[in-house]
C-alpha cells in the first residue's frame, strides 16, 4: 500500500479549500445584492408579518402567539432573533440571531418560521433568487 507524501497533502488541502469557494462567492453575491432585508414570519404556514430589517433602528421587541405557545423576538439593527419560548427545548432561542438573506429561525413546536428574506437592487441581474 503506499503511503501518502508531501505533495498528496498540499493537494488534498488545497482541494478542500477550493471546495468552500463557491459557496463563500454565492453568499457575498446574495448579500450584496439586496437593497430592501426584511423578516418574514410564517405560523403554521401562513404569512403572520413582514417586518423590515434594513429600516429599522433602535429596539423593538415583539410578542407572537401561536395556537401552541408564545415566543418573544427582539429585532434591532438588522438583526432578528427569538429571546424566550415557552417550548420544552427552547431550540429557537438558541439558534441565534439571524441577519442575512435565506437564514432562518424554526421553532418546530409553534409551528413558527422566521426566514430573511430581501428585494433585488436591479433586475437586470442574471441571477434568479428564490424568495
Amino acid at each position: 500500500m503506499k503511503t501518502l507524501k508531501k505533495l498528496d497533502i498540499v493537494i488534498i488541502i488545497l482541494l478542500f479549500i477550493l471546495s468552500f469557494t463557491p459557496n463563500i462567492i454565492f453568499s457575498k453575491t446574495i448579500s450584496n445584492s439586496n437593497k430592501l432585508v426584511y423578516a418574514s414570519i410564517k405560523i403554521d404556514g401562513k404569512l403572520y408579518d413582514n417586518i423590515p430589517l434594513s429600516t429599522n433602528k433602535g429596539e423593538k421587541k415583539s410578542n407572537i402567539k401561536t395556537a401552541t405557545g408564545n415566543n418573544s423576538i427582539l429585532i434591532s439593527d438588522n438583526i432578528i432573533k427569538v429571546i424566550s419560548a415557552d417550548c420544552k427545548d427552547d431550540l429557537c432561542v438558541k439558534q441565534g440571531e439571524i441577519s442575512k438573506v435565506g437564514e432562518s429561525i424554526i421553532c418546530l413546536p409553534h409551528k413558527l418560521i422566521i426566514e430573511i428574506k430581501g428585494d433585488e437592487k436591479d433586475s437586470s441581474s442574471d441571477m434568479i433568487l428564490s424568495h
